[in-house]
């Protein structure tokens, strides 16, 4: 006998900043009795380093099994494949469910993949875009899309006034991305995420409404906008969902043990964690410029470098800093379990480059953030965590494009210990109420969830 009241497939673009929140997104609608089917690419399960046992997986194929996107020869290549043998795949996933007495009554898609809308509706079924960004830089995307914004700006652009946004957007605050055929079709994958928004059923925004009120009530004008985050476990929110302790999707394995022990020997509000997320790639000047800063500095600190970035450190680097004030001074590890490490009461500050997972995982456990951001959404995000939300500063380059030892410094310092920073640590502190109380039973997030669930109980008992 079936106790649910909907299933949902859910079709993720095969990344870990957007896997992450649409698998929290599941586990919403799960706690509310609604089946869940999640359908990665045969090349991203390959990667996994734990699986879920909480939901049903079923793969579908971008075309490239082996490896993915590093399988093809260019990303043009790898999204013409990913169009036709993911429709191809997909559509075979809903005709076996539902052969199989289970059938779906909505896709969840990633805009990333705006195909999937099509293949819901040869199927008859309802769909939901599910946008891993903010409303903010989906404002900005839109606009682009509809030919008001241009990206790159070009030098006239210097300030730009985007209906929706109350503050001035500069020209480095917008997406940035470098100048080459492959970004430019990063920059199309991202318009064309409003392609047809149009013919599908629900826009879900992984933000919460009072985070960004304004915007949210401009987009909602043009399209069925529902915010239902943030989605991060459970338990670091609103503690309804008792076993949501992790994403539990992860292609990275965490240092759990050494970064834990090492935080419960330091000070409370003391250290700086610093981690720059799962793609970012520093030039080998900027890491030795942010190791020295972090090193000069007078704050402990916890820094995430991932295995592939290790050899971009200063020579001798990490033994001096096992030889300084007993390996307290600061440990590096190749990855962390970045909740636990946030919510730690020694963390006082978050050296971030502002994707917006981090960002999102920043507001709810109120950590005051420094900000480097680097590409896409990142400058952005450090516009908003700035100067509208307040609870964190930006670490600014200098003309060759690198922030230097001595900024790193006054940031930090500003952050943790000056006047200046007490508004940010107290804004900080606002900030995670609200967005525990928007998952909280009744808060905006969790009636949007609800509601969203009820109409497809409404669908599926049709």
């Amino acid at each position: 006998m079936n106790t649910h009241k909907a299933h949902c497939l859910i079709l993720p673009y095969p990344a870990q900043g957007h896997i992450n929140p649409m698998f929290q997104f599941s586990k919403r609608l799960q706690s509310k009795r609604v089946k869940i089917t999640i359908a990665p690419t045969k090349s991203f399960l390959k990667n996994m380093k734990e699986l879920p046992t909480s939901v049903s997986i079923e793969a579908i194929s971008d075309g490239y099994d082996d490896d993915g996107i590093n399988q093809a020869k260019t990303y043009d290549a790898y999204l013409t494949q990913f169009k036709e043998v993911g429709s191809n795949t997909l559509s075979e996933l809903i005709q076996k469910l539902a052969n199989s007495g289970c059938p779906v009554n909505c896709i969840v898609y990633d805009p990333f993949l705006p195909w999937a809308v099509e293949v819901a509706k040869n199927f008859g079924l309802v769909s939901a875009a599910f946008f891993t960004q903010n409303c903010a830089v989906d404002n900005i995307y839109y606009h682009v899309h509809k030919g008001v914004i241009k990206l790159p700006p070009t030098q006239n652009d210097e300030k730009i006034l985007t209906p929706g946004l109350s503050c001035t957007i500069e020209s480095s605050d917008v997406p940035s991305f470098e100048s080459s055929p492959e970004s430019d079709k990063l920059v199309e994958l991202l318009v064309n995420q409003f392609s047809n928004l149009g013919k599908t059923d629900w826009v879900l925004i992984n933000s919460f409404y009072e985070l960004e009120q304004e915007v949210i009530d401009w987009m909602s004008k043009i399209y069925p906008i529902k915010t239902i985050g943030p989605t991060i476990p459970s338990m670091y929110l609103d503690k309804r969902l008792h076993d949501d302790k992790e994403y539990g999707l992860s292609i990275f394995k965490p240092m759990t043990n050494e970064c834990l022990n090492w935080l419960n020997h330091q000070p409370i509000n003391s250290v700086v964690y610093v981690s720059f997320g799962s793609l970012a790639k520093l030039e080998a000047q900027q890491m030795e410029e942010l190791a020295w800063g972090l090193k000069n500095n007078n704050k402990n600190f916890l820094w995430v470098v991932r295995s592939t970035e290790e050899s971009k450190l200063p020579k001798n680097f990490i033994e001096e800093l096992k030889l300084t004030s007993g390996n307290n001074k600061g440990l590096v590890v190749s990855w962390c379990p970045q909740l636990q490490v946030l919510e730690h009461e020694s963390i006082g500050c978050f050296l971030t480059h502002c994707g917006w997972n981090s960002t999102l995982e920043a507001i709810s456990l109120g950590v005051p953030m420094v900000a480097m951001p680097h590409w896409s959404d990142q400058p952005t995000n450090t516009k908003l965590v700035q100067d509208v939300w307040e609870m964190g500063v930006r670490a600014k380059q200098d003309d060759k494009g690198i922030v230097r030892r001595d900024v790193i410094e006054e940031c930090i310092k500003l952050v943790m210990e000056e006047d200046k920073g007490k508004l940010i640590r107290e804004n900080a502190k606002k900030w995670k109420e609200l967005a525990r109380n928007a998952v909280d039973e009744g808060g905006s997030s969790d009636t949007n969830i609800e509601e969203f669930v009820s109409k497809l109980v409404t669908i599926s008992t049709k």
